[in-house]
């Protein structure tokens, strides 16, 4: 344990600079600490108990009004995360999970659908990128969505402490803050080479067109109602596309691990004519997965990679794309990202940031040391305390 102690205070250590006051380093370095800890709910109530304070006055007050930058701590995180499980086989995932939540004031919150619950519901909607390669995954980069209803009552904005520069960006769509989030982490030297995501993404022609003029190769699935080009020139459905594919096109092949072993479907791959403005030395491909139990059941990909790329690497990518729902999933179960009482815009971004660091954390000393990251979470949640770094 002195050893998984002395990582995190070497962690720690990476964003001490961006809390300028010695009370603000400290209630950070207490709130980061409380997040690793088995506490039930790590809301203010109970990291405050769990640091030893009578009242979360002291949690509420680091999270809305101390003076700190959670963006600077965000640029940290990623460069951290970068140089321990990024190169260039890494590839950035980009995609967006809710919060369920009450009221009507919680910034954002609105009556939306979410895959958290697979339903529509009063939530919170969060647009997140990770970085996912052999070595490790987790998130980089975070940013709330604004529903229409939201952008159209300025009021209830600066309740909810949206600062004026967002408010003049007016509505902007997912696919867009994805786009800047790449953009972004891509000027910052974030080390990877693919990006991958859903259709709610990949069927985004600006996304598509972004990554190309920047050359970076992407595996992206689109709607089966995606228009594309045959070698003919043809505009067609790829839906109907793939349904003309031979039998002998379709190879059986795993996507990765998965808890119950490989995780096999019947591939198809076939490229796509040079049309448009394709950079020198790529080439764009149709991908396509179908379910072994259910034929009907098939997922559409668009790729974009350098010539000469073959399928199982664009399977590959494909199937990295179910690592940011586990980092999800466990940035909320072990970090309780989600497990937040805040309301205003600020608060948002420093909880889910400090959540985002504390489960990067633990995944890269995993990277580093697996045996030390297991026996470090092990103790923890078999304590009744907090481990201090």
């Amino acid at each position: 344990m002195a050893s998984w102690r002395d990582r995190l205070g070497e962690w720690f250590g990476l964003i001490a600079d961006d809390f300028f006051r010695f009370e603000t380093r400290r209630h950070a370095r207490e709130y980061l600490t409380a997040l690793l800890a088995p506490v039930e709910r790590k809301n203010g109530w109970q990291i405050a108990e769990a640091v030893g304070h009578a009242r979360p006055d002291t949690v509420q007050n680091f999270l809305m009004r101390a003076l700190w930058d959670a963006d600077l701590v965000r640029d940290r995180l990623a460069r951290a995360v970068s140089d321990t499980i990024g190169g260039a086989d890494a590839v950035l995932v980009v995609d967006d999970t809710g919060f369920l939540k009450q009221g009507r004031y919680s910034v954002g919150v609105q009556r939306q659908y979410t895959g958290t619950s697979g339903k529509v519901d009063n939530c919170q909607i969060g647009v997140f990128a990770a970085l996912v390669s052999p070595r490790g995954r987790a998130l980089v980069d975070r940013e709330l969505y604004l529903p229409a209803s939201w952008i159209g009552d300025p009021d209830r904005c600066r309740r909810a402490g949206v600062p004026q520069a967002r408010l003049d960006q007016g509505l902007v769509t997912k696919p867009s803050t994805a786009r800047r989030m790449i953009a972004r982490l891509r000027d910052a030297g974030l080390a990877f080479g693919w990006v991958a995501a859903d259709s709610a993404y990949g069927s985004d022609h600006l996304t598509r067109r972004s990554l190309e003029e920047a050359r970076i190769s992407y595996v992206l699935e689109v709607k089966c109602s995606q228009v594309v080009a045959d070698a003919e020139g043809r505009k067609r459905e790829i839906a109907n596309l793939i349904a003309e594919a031979p039998a002998a096109a379709w190879t059986r092949l795993s996507q990765g691990e998965g808890e119950r072993g490989p995780r096999e479907y019947d591939w198809a791959w076939g490229l796509l004519p040079p049309g448009g403005e394709l950079r020198a030395g790529y080439a764009r491909s149709v991908l396509a997965r179908r379910s072994i139990a259910d034929p009907a059941d098939i997922a559409y990909y668009l790729c974009f990679a350098p010539e000469g790329t073959g399928k199982q690497q664009l399977i590959r990518i494909a199937g990295a794309r179910w690592g940011i729902e586990t980092c999800f999933a466990e940035a909320k179960g072990q970090c309780g990202m989600d497990h937040y009482q805040v309301r205003t815009w600020t608060s948002w971004h420093r909880h889910v940031t400090l959540a985002m660091f504390a489960h990067a954390f633990l995944q890269t000393t995993a990277a580093t040391d697996p045996k030390e990251a297991a026996d470090a979470i092990a103790s923890a949640h078999r304590s009744s305390g907090i481990y201090w770094a």
